[in-house]
């Protein structure tokens, strides 16, 4: 196959004033796109079938995949519920105790119905859940009885991974309608209460065991209102809510706990967090109670009987759990882990107890349950990941390396032993929205590494690896520092002997698929392959498709002109240049998706392609029915599969 001769031409239609020859290819319906689209497929489909790992990824992935899934459990009343995949089944399934509760695959055979979100009540004999088609993640909420199985109310739309508070009883909850504000929902009544609205924001809300107090937020990227409601003897429509802290350039989180206290996670003067507790008859007269660590970053707690206060946090992108005194704040100790690795989904039982579950995972640990016992200091295994498979032996390395301007930048490698020569290697990164990358078991990163290549993962700027300083100099006006720090990090692998610049890939999705493109047309001389799955690309138009309205307090509004200056210096769609040398690039997009608009990456490919000089292929695949977020688990497998093959081709792997 000849590149770049077998692409299909796509008309350039000069718009004045702008640099956007592609805006015809916004448009899905347009007669032209569509043509252009089924073309690109019909490309991407015959060279697919010529990468010579390709089956070998499918058939690995697919017995990598046996782990499968369990989440801690979610307690209510006496019941339990767990998110639980077997070794055969497309989704999750979520469990009431060992039973069987909701499998999407019974409400969809088809496995495009994903279960999105779920809340039972506070007694454990109501659900209710969210479910979404095709990937489009605009979901449906219901009701159903624990007992019976039967849909007892619904669907409510636009509940978009809506929280949901249920009041005591079962006969009543809070819920937040996507942007638009918190609704009361009295089941068997369609006309829904909104009981607070703060403008096109997110929302959420928590409710104590009791039903007394509601504490609701509203926000986005750098900050949050927080308001704490009485509704002891109230009309559950009446909040009258008072301020915890109101329009703060700070982002808090607050819960009362059984002991009656408020407690408050904060980066207000702690970018790395503080906890504080408050008395919630006087929610916004604040005492510290646990200080921030300079090195740490604190995330979820849980308050246990016998005055124990259980923390999570992140440690240079590792998790630990400590015990603290609860009144005092005083530490007390370390929970004992099974390694260096991720710790997720902290839970405890709404009424208090001595026990506390949590998931971790490491690089070669696949996700599983554990349990800490305050009360004897012991941590043991709650439930090991469903299926079990034979790993290669690899190792982990952790390596630091210095961005443009100087700032100590963190990469973990993952790779087998070997005689020290470069192989070929994947380097991912995120470095947005405060979110951090933490190690963990993946089916795809373990095909990699067992068939010879090295796996690295950068702990940019912008994400939440080392707290909100970390992620407010990786935003705005300063998101050039997370594609110098991925750069630093590329530099680094070739440096240290890992890989060269002939053999080193990189990939990433969404934020990260604007990382990706952001790279390979800043530095294409580091590169020689690309994934771009599901990315911004377009800097100057992105905030007038899917979520990306919600997104200019972390990226910028194009519509202020110095924000659109500092947009477009680095907006890959407007960086391609003729002739530059790209690495081999492959876009993947989802048709349902409704975050990231697949129209980025059909404009970014049209540019390459017409830029794209020599035999290094520039792909788009398109796959429709599915949207950004999950899909049935033989999908994520073919679209692993093909990611892998082409990286390989891309770089020199061969197993």
């Amino acid at each position: 196959m000849k590149f770049p001769d077998s692409y299909p031409p796509a008309e350039r239609v000069p718009l004045p004033g702008t640099d956007d020859p592609y805006r015809w290819l916004e448009d899905p319906g347009d007669p032209r796109t569509r043509a252009w689209l089924a073309a690109q497929d019909r490309l991407w489909q015959d060279y697919a079938r010529r990468l010579p790992l390709r089956e070998h990824f499918r058939a690995r992935l697919t017995e990598m995949s046996v782990t499968g899934l369990v989440t801690p459990p979610v307690w209510r009343g006496r019941r339990r519920f767990h998110l639980r995949q077997s070794t055969s089944q497309e989704h999750p399934v979520l469990y009431c105790d060992d039973r069987p509760l909701l499998d999407p695959m019974e409400l969809d055979p088809t496995g495009l119905t994903t279960l999105d979100d779920w809340q039972p009540d506070q007694e454990g004999r109501l659900l209710a859940y969210q479910l979404s088609r095709s990937g489009d993640e605009r979901a449906d909420l219901y009701v159903r009885d624990v007992d019976t199985g039967a849909v007892v109310d619904g669907p409510i739309g636009g509940c978009r991974y809506s929280p949901v508070a249920w009041l005591p009883g079962g006969r009543a909850f809070y819920y937040v309608r996507f942007h638009e504000g918190v609704c009361l929902h009295r089941l068997g009544d369609p006309r829904d209460v909104p009981v607070l609205r703060a403008g096109p924001v997110s929302y959420g809300v928590q409710i104590t065991p009791d039903g007394r107090w509601l504490i609701v937020s509203a926000g986005g990227q750098t900050g949050n209102s927080l308001w704490l409601a009485d509704l002891a003897g109230r009309d559950p429509a009446d909040l009258r809510p008072r301020p915890v802290q109101e329009a703060a350039h700070a982002r808090t989180a607050g819960a009362v706990a059984a002991d009656g206290r408020l407690y408050l996670l904060t980066d207000r003067d702690a970018p790395r967090r503080r906890l504080c507790v408050a008395d919630p008859a006087r929610p916004a007269a604040w005492r510290e109670l646990v200080p921030e660590d300079p090195e740490a970053v604190l995330g979820a707690f849980t308050v246990l009987d016998g005055d124990r206060l259980v923390l999570c946090r992140t440690r240079h992108a590792v998790g630990e759990i400590v015990v603290h005194h609860a009144r005092t704040g005083e530490r007390l100790g370390e929970v004992p882990l099974p390694g260096r690795g991720s710790i997720a989904s902290l839970t405890s039982r709404p009424e208090g107890g001595s026990e506390v579950w949590f998931a971790y995972t490491d690089a070669v640990t696949p996700a599983e349950v554990w349990r800490y016992d305050a009360r004897t200091g012991e941590t043991g295994l709650w439930s090991a990941a469903p299926g079990r498979v034979a790993l290669p032996d690899v190792r982990s390395h952790h390596v630091t390396c210095a961005s443009a301007d100087g700032t100590p930048i963190r990469m973990v490698v993952v790779a087998r032993p070997s005689d020290g020569r470069p192989r070929p290697a994947i380097l991912n990164g995120y470095g947005g929205f405060g979110i951090p990358l933490m190690p963990g078991y993946a089916a795809d990163s373990m095909a990699w590494v067992e068939a010879g290549g090295v796996l690295a993962i950068a702990n940019l700027r912008g994400g939440g690896e080392e707290g909100e300083s970390w992620h407010r100099d990786g935003m705005l006006e300063r998101k050039q520092n997370v594609f110098d720090d991925f750069a630093a990090a590329a530099e680094k692998l070739i440096a240290d002997g890992w890989t060269t610049p002939r053999r080193l890939g990189i990939c990433g999705e969404s934020n990260g698929g604007l990382l990706v493109g952001a790279a390979l047309t800043q530095r294409p001389d580091l590169f020689a392959a690309a994934v771009c799955s599901a990315g911004l690309l377009d800097m100057a138009r992105y905030h007038l498709s899917g979520l990306g309205p919600t997104w200019t307090g972390e990226y910028g509004d194009p519509d202020d002109p110095e924000h659109l200056a500092w947009l477009l210096r680095y907006s890959p769609y407007h960086n391609v240049r003729k002739g530059a040398g790209y690495p081999a690039t492959l876009f993947t997009v989802s048709a349902a998706d409704t975050r990231v608009d697949p129209l980025h990456a059909r404009k970014m490919c049209a540019a390459m392609q017409r830029a794209a000089g020599g035999n290094r292929p520039v792909l788009l695949r398109h796959e429709p029915d599915v949207g950004h977020g999950a899909r049935a688990a033989s999908r994520s497998i073919r679209l692993a599969a093909d990611v892998l093959a082409f990286l390989a081709h891309g770089t020199g792997l061969t197993v």
